[in-house]
């Protein structure tokens, strides 16, 4: 090979590793945006993609589980009682859940799809601890929010104590288990609601989840993102009920907003915190990132409820929008009132957790454990795809006196709990496996950013590490006349110090010139350099070991 193509040869290797240095930093920028947007593509909710059956119809099985606290000592509850309200908890009653979507219509225009959801339960009594048929006794909520309502007016009040006393109306009711959940009950305030004020009273019977099962009506109208122009948008609610602020709280507190929980924006750090819509709530539940975890084999990040998610001001500032008409409790309840038709009603983690202890010490029969009360979701971080999900949220009732009424004239304030429900989801191995490609991919990403950079790096370097390398081990003599030039330096005519000084000797030639010459010691390895006795030290110009550069070499010429 000539020597031109040598050196071309040479500079097609450097010019290799400059451009593999440079495709392996643009990847290393741009690499997980590249995948998102191919991704985005084909995962985008659309009627013909892939994730759209997954979507309408869950593949997974649901257990929808239901607590109820049956209050066992209602006649103690008066002011100046020596007994606190006492619950025991009851279940789960647990319903196999088979959701659907309905009534589902794609807007092109902003890359989004409306629908309805619908749910079907079956009890199903083997996983079950209890029976539907359990009588259990819980706060009569309807006759108390019947006498906040007329405690206003005189007229009121006296309608409402002649109600009460007419249909023999008690601080508590006690019903079956079917009847408190799906099934309802009637009662006699809903019926005579119905017949003076029948805008007030938008349902027939009373009872926890009725009228949801077999409903497509029960969670509102939903319109949410389906990722077509951004991916990171998929699975975002747009409005809620054609509404983008609820209006049941102010400023940002009302925003719909957040997922529904099937998708999460991509790409998740441990920074990061993501809302989920509850539309019972009329709200965006905020989940902050807690740990990592591993699901079947897969590293995900679990986001769950902390006291963040159950504030209304106290340590959190902008949770101070959640205090309705002024009043904020102290951390841990929701007020929901003003999106249940202005209802003594919070919501809460259950048991009170991540709650003011005064929840607690005002009741008797609750224990929060975050094992069993937690509210979380696990997500795998780079697809934002859900693959455990558990928890849930508890109902009370904020029982507190109303003047004028003689029922409820000496109750104390007491948040009195009446039930909480989870649903508990968690992804097979099949799916996992396929959810797995997304972490996999991402990884060999990085892997071909690391190659590009290393092997731009190795081709880059390794002609001037070569030449390097052939120059330290080459011939003294041709490295001498290398760095020869490297040796033309001023010097101070000033006598050297020290040992510095022995090494040279100055004399100045007929042309005014100073010469330096430089003398050579005798360097041995094991001693270094040999010094000669005192009384030889007048002799050493002489010795052979040393010898002074004669004037007449080329030496170093001061000027």
């Amino acid at each position: 090979m000539t020597s031109r193509l040598r050196h071309c040869a040479r500079l097609g290797i450097i010019l290799l590793g400059i451009c593999s240095i440079a495709g392996g930093i643009y990847l290393f920028r741009n690499w997980i945006e590249m995948f998102t947007r191919i991704r985005g593509k084909e995962m985008a909710l659309s009627p013909t993609s892939r994730s759209f059956e997954g979507w309408k119809v869950s593949p997974l099985p649901m257990n929808f589980d239901v607590y109820i606290f049956n209050w066992t000592n209602p006649e103690d509850f008066y002011v100046g009682s020596s007994k606190k309200p006492n619950f025991q908890q009851l279940g789960p009653y647990r319903f196999r859940e088979q959701p659907d979507k309905v009534n589902i219509e794609w807007h092109n225009q902003n890359a989004s799809v409306s629908f309805r959801k619908k749910s079907v339960f079956y009890f199903d009594a083997a996983g079950s601890t209890g029976s539907l048929t359990d009588v259990i006794t819980q706060v009569n909520s309807v006759a108390h929010g019947a006498a906040r309502r007329a405690a206003d007016s005189w007229l009121g009040r006296v309608s409402v104590n002649m109600a009460i006393r007419m249909y023999d109306q008690r601080l508590a009711i006690t019903r079956s288990a079917d009847e408190w959940l799906f099934k309802g009950f009637e009662h006699p305030f809903i019926s005579l609601g119905k017949l003076l004020r029948p805008e007030d009273v938008p349902y027939s019977r009373i009872g926890y989840q009725y009228p949801r099962n077999g409903s497509s009506e029960f969670d509102g109208d939903i319109n949410m993102f389906t990722g077509a122009d951004d991916i990171s948008k998929m699975g975002q609610i747009y409005t809620w009920n054609n509404l983008t602020h609820t209006g049941a709280f102010p400023g940002a507190c009302g925003q719909v907003r957040g997922s529904m929980g099937e998708f999460f924006p991509p790409n998740l750090s441990t920074n990061d915190t993501v809302y989920m819509y509850m539309p019972k709530m009329c709200r965006a539940v905020p989940l902050d990132y807690t740990e990592t975890v591993t699901v079947h084999g897969i590293t995900a990040y679990k986001y769950s409820g902390t006291q963040h998610a159950v504030d209304n001001g106290t340590l959190y500032p902008d949770t101070s929008c959640y205090c309705v008409g002024g009043k904020c409790l102290p951390v841990g309840v929701i007020d929901v009132g003003p999106c249940a038709f202005n209802a003594s009603v919070y919501m809460s983690f259950p048991h009170f957790y991540n709650g003011d202890p005064s929840y607690l010490e005002a009741v008797e029969g609750l224990k929060p454990e975050r094992e069993k009360h937690e509210f979380f979701m696990t997500l795998e971080p780079n697809a934002g795809v859900p693959m455990d999900v558990g928890g849930g949220f508890q109902a009370n009732y904020y029982m507190e006196p109303v003047k004028g009424i003689d029922l409820y004239d000496k109750v104390p304030s007491v948040m009195l709990p009446m039930m909480w429900c989870e649903e508990r989801v968690r992804v097979s191995e099949e799916i996992a496996a396929d959810i797995a490609l997304v972490p996999l991919i991402v990884l060999l990403g990085q892997i071909v950013t690391g190659i590009l950079l290393a092997g731009g790096l190795i081709c880059t370097c390794w002609y001037p590490t070569r030449q390097v390398t052939h120059f330290c081990q080459g011939d003294p003599k041709a490295k001498a006349s290398v760095l020869r030039p490297l040796t033309t330096f001023g010097v101070n005519t000033a006598p050297a110090t020290g040992p510095v000084s022995q090494l040279f000797r100055h004399n100045t030639n007929a042309g005014g010139n100073e010469r330096v010459g430089v003398r050579l010691l005798d360097y041995r390895r094991d001693s270094g350099l040999q010094q000669q006795q005192a009384g030889n030290r007048n002799n050493s110009e002489n010795s052979p070991r040393e010898r002074l550069i004669s004037e007449s070499s080329p030496d170093v010429i001061v000027r």
